[in-house]
């Protein structure tokens, strides 16, 4: 019998905020029984950053350096395949719960369509079970129709101070709004069905209803991974000097007036208590449609993919949000569960897994193959216990900075719009973090595992740094497009033979 699959996205989720991996202080009761019957992936990183980016990578299979999707609002090529689509050639009626956040080709739209005023677009292939926009408008809607008469606007996510919980309830955020139609949809399906519940939570605003507003305290947690102070943070980069200086509360607080920099480290504590509790409430959700799930009897049949678009600083090296080159904000979490594949119950992988790899690993388990190249590989091989034949050893993250609308970073940086990018080699050894315009960085790992401490101008670590260059470059070189480069016209036709 076919399987369903469930594909669930929760936005801004740190990769080590999952007691399944050891957090001091986050539990994620439901994600680690998820975890102990299927297999949990340690090191798994996003693309890159932010979310239509992160996204594309995630959805088409392909690195930035080849889906170029630069920022929200950057198109996405129409001419590439994708797991929506892939889907429908399996014969499922993919359906969205949430939003994909993809920009579509504008080139094959009449530039009068308003589909072309939003980033916020729905990637092709998805029919919509509920849409969820950064507006919140439907689930306002929502909020109305239970007695929030007052729920108009995104003020509702406004609080008395940082920590405080907002006016609505847990059984009323957008993950309840989202899990309630999911569960109401999928109690009307017939056949094996595909669906995409995409969360918002747990992106800002930071903010959540108790009982998980005060369910971790202030100052619980890991150490942060920072410097003492924020000037010697900034002081490490160009880029970090100026990207720390824009940062705005607005972005991550409703109402919030101010420059990040004005909030102290208590204030930051309380941020990272916040967000703690909106992953529990995103992990309890999350439990509902387990429980849904098994009682329904569709539980053995149904294929679970639970991870992130892309990470949350988190008051890590002073910052919050994503972007640049820190793990804090390209480390998310992976759960895969098939209930084909029990025999690896429980196994935790810590080879290096890339977001890129979700849709090789879909299309591999759907008989399927892309329709174009892919940057990623199928995660099967773990998923069913043993090991591929070769892997890679390193993450490849990839950030681009440019601004096409205002150029700002340009004329800050002083660079062409395409040159406004870094891409990141780590391994369990170094960071090298390489920039087309501006200097490099890079970090012992072993010896200092914060990241505090660029040694790319050390004359000790030369040869290191060499190293890693060409190591990227030779990456890079790898990746390039090879939709038709391994195929030949003979005189016998064309002949084609598998990407290895």
């Amino acid at each position: 019998m076919k399987p369903n699959i469930l594909l669930i996205t929760a936005d801004q989720w740190r990769g080590d905020c999952l007691s399944a991996v050891g957090h001091p202080t986050v539990r994620t009761p439901n994600v680690d029984a998820l975890a102990r019957e299927g297999v949990l992936f340690r090191r798994h990183y996003a693309g890159t950053a932010p979310c239509s980016p992160a996204r594309a990578t995630l959805y088409t299979g392909l690195y930035q350096a080849n889906h170029r999707v630069c920022q929200n609002g950057s198109p996405l090529d129409a001419r590439f395949d994708n797991l929506a689509l892939a889907a429908r050639r399996a014969g499922y009626d993919p359906t969205l719960f949430g939003y994909t956040d993809v920009s579509p080709d504008p080139r094959a739209v009449d530039p009068q369509d308003p589909v072309l005023t939003s980033y916020e677009g729905v990637l092709p292939g998805f029919t919509v079970g509920q849409i969820l926009l950064e507006h919140e408008k439907h689930w306002l809607s929502w909020l109305r129709s239970k007695g929030r008469t007052e729920a108009f606007t995104r003020d509702v996510h406004r609080t008395e101070h940082l920590g405080a919980p907002p006016v609505y309830s847990s059984e009323e955020t957008q993950t309840a709004f989202l899990t309630d139609a999911f569960l109401g949809w999928r109690e009307i399906q017939d056949r094996p069905w595909f669906a995409h519940i995409s969360f918002l939570r747990p992106h800002p605003p930071f903010c959540v209803p108790e009982p998980y507003a005060s369910m971790f305290a202030p100052g619980d947690g890991p150490a942060y991974a920072r410097a003492a102070e924020r000037q010697t943070e900034a002081d490490m980069h160009p880029f970090l000097r100026f990207a720390m200086a824009v940062q705005q509360k607005s972005s991550f607080v409703q109402g919030a007036e101010g420059p990040v920099s004005d909030w102290t480290a208590a204030d930051l504590d309380r941020i990272r208590a916040t967000y703690y509790g909106m992953i529990a409430e995103v992990d309890a959700q999350f439990g509902r449609i387990v429980a849904a799930l098994r009682e329904s009897g569709q539980w053995d049949n149904t294929i679970i993919v639970f991870t992130s678009d892309h990470a949350e600083m988190m008051g890590d090296h002073w910052s919050l949000g994503k972007g640049g080159y820190h793990d804090g904000s390209y480390h998310i979490p992976l759960v895969i569960r098939d209930p084909a594949a029990s025999a690896a119950a429980g196994r935790q992988v810590d080879a290096f897994t890339s977001a890129a790899d979700i849709m090789p690993t879909l299309c591999e388990r759907l008989g399927l193959v892309p329709r174009n190249h892919q940057d990623g590989h199928s995660l099967l091989p773990f998923v069913a216990g043993g090991e591929p034949e070769r892997w890679r050893d390193a993450a490849f993250l990839e950030f681009d900075f440019r601004d096409v609308v205002n150029g700002t970073r340009e004329t800050q940086f002083g660079l062409l719009s395409d040159q406004c990018n870094l891409s990141v080699l780590r391994d369990e050894a170094f960071k090298y973090v390489h920039f087309s315009g501006l200097p490099p960085l890079l970090f012992d790992l072993k010896a200092d595992p914060m990241e505090l401490r660029n040694v790319a101008e050390d004359p000790a670590f030369l040869a290191v740094r060499l190293h890693y260059a060409e190591k990227l470059l030779t990456l890079r070189a790898a990746h390039l497009d090879q939709t038709l480069a391994f195929t030949e016209l003979t005189a016998g036709g064309p002949v084609s033979r598998p990407t290895l």
